[in-house]
């Protein structure tokens, strides 16, 4: 899609993992103090090594970000909001999980494990759960998308 001069395009800046909120600081001073054209820059929850930042240009965004620490560099192209909207706008989850179900562990250092649900904390999104191969049962806490659920409680396997 052609864009006219006045639209606004967002480009994908690569830092420093781990230091995405200093090089973000470090960003919106610079384009405070020289009135630079930047209208938002944000990071991602959970996406570490990159921010997204919205200019007028690419002009604009290379004189924002160069010779900044932390700041690595612009990828290639831009972006449609559309593209990063689910990684900036905060979502009302629907937690499906169920105290009794039956889960698999998709990330952290126990993937793969199959565990039973004890507890769910919708709060801050964490789940309590028993692991089935363990000789001595010990609940884990882990993040809730860590988990899907295999089998509900009740159903026959």
């Amino acid at each position: 899609m052609l864009r006219g001069s006045g639209d606004k395009m967002i480009f994908i800046i690569k830092v420093q993992t781990n230091k995405e909120e200093n090089a973000l600081d470090l960003i919106a001073d610079r384009a405070k103090k020289k009135k630079i054209a930047i209208y938002s820059i944000s990071r991602a929850h959970g996406v570490k090594g990159y921010i997204f930042l919205e200019s007028e240009g690419r002009d604009s965004a290379e004189e924002a970000v160069y010779n900044l620490p932390y700041v690595k560099g612009i990828i290639g192209r831009t972006i449609e909001y559309d593209e990063i909207k689910g990684m900036v706008e905060p979502t009302a989850t629907t937690i499906s999980i169920q105290e009794g179900d039956i889960v698999e562990i998709i990330g952290s250092t126990l993937k793969g494990e199959k565990a039973k649900v004890l507890r769910i904390d919708k709060q801050k999104e964490e789940v309590t759960v028993s692991l089935l191969g363990a000789v001595v049962p010990l609940p884990v806490t882990i993040k809730l998308d860590n988990v899907k659920v295999i089998r509900r409680e009740g159903e026959e396997e």
